[in-house]
């Protein structure tokens, strides 16, 4: 993978704001922050850059990315790491990277759909950090896709894809106008619709073998909206013995994932050799 203008160095910023902080981003752009979510976002063909500041000339976002087969086409300012406190905000845990990039492109529920795995629903969760959570999950396990509210869930930003750890990149959000619609076109492309609460049976793998499974999840404290939830095929919840009677909403979309994914697993799983912990 060859650097930047035929390995030429980073030119160094002469101490200009990048753009104030990241609610000054232009309108459809974004800034994206962290090493795993900058690599990611590298390594994603579908990305449009704008500007890619980093503190040090071979930071991993950089060779992990590279590493991931991306062609990094846009030079990286090599800035100070207060200037990066100054425009994310002190309490954004940057990781001495940040990339300006315009948001994804949106996909139609029908694109979604054609890829493989199961479906995520989110019923008017709107915490930026639950999202991200719910995303890295998803593409833990293989999800095809995030469904969501258009009105009522979090914007594309460095916050969620920060929590996303990356997945921003792999499990497209399909941002839905209505959801009941939704859950009904779900239906019809050939989705089994089960919504995660309490007050139905209990959720089991291997009873959906066979079948595609949407699982639709609501907001934590109000649950799943009456009307979503007399959308759905059927309630399930989780097994939980202990003494806990509710999980926050990216838990109980993990532990429901794997549910899922158990009646697949191998009898002897041995996990890839070149994966990495984050």
């Amino acid at each position: 993978m060859r650097t930047p203008r035929s390995g030429r160095p980073p030119r160094r910023s002469r101490g200009a704001s990048p753009a104030g902080r990241e609610g000054a981003a232009p309108a459809g752009t974004c800034w994206l922050f962290g090493t795993h979510a900058v690599a990611a976002a590298l390594a994603n063909p579908q990305r449009v850059f704008q500007r890619l500041l980093v503190t040090e000339a071979e930071h991993p976002a950089l060779l992990a990315a590279r590493e991931a087969g991306a062609v990094i086409r846009l030079e990286p300012e090599i800035v100070q790491r207060a200037l990066l406190d100054d425009m994310l905000g002190e309490d954004a845990v940057h990781q001495g990277v940040a990339v300006l990039a315009k948001t994804l492109p949106n996909l139609t529920l029908e694109e979604a759909l054609e890829r493989p795995g199961p479906v995520l629903v989110l019923d008017q969760v709107t915490d930026p950090r639950n999202v991200g959570a719910i995303l890295r999950s998803a593409a833990a396990f293989g999800a095809a896709c995030l469904v969501v509210q258009d009105r009522n869930a979090p914007e594309e930003t460095a916050v969620l894809a920060k929590a996303a750890s990356g997945a921003l990149e792999t499990v497209p959000m399909v941002r839905e106008v209505n959801l009941s619609r939704a859950i009904e076109a779900l239906q019809k492309g050939g989705c089994w619709t089960v919504g995660l609460d309490a007050g139905g049976g209990l959720l089991e793998g291997p009873s959906f073998k066979g079948r595609r499974v949407a699982l639709v999840l609501g907001a934590e404290g109000k649950g799943l909206r009456r009307l979503t939830r007399e959308s759905c095929d059927e309630i399930a919840g989780l097994y939980m013995p202990g003494e806990m009677e509710s999980l926050n909403v990216s838990v109980a979309a993990a532990v429901g994932l794997y549910e899922l994914a158990r009646d697949r697993m191998p009898s002897t799983y041995q996990p890839p050799a070149t994966k990495k912990p984050t």
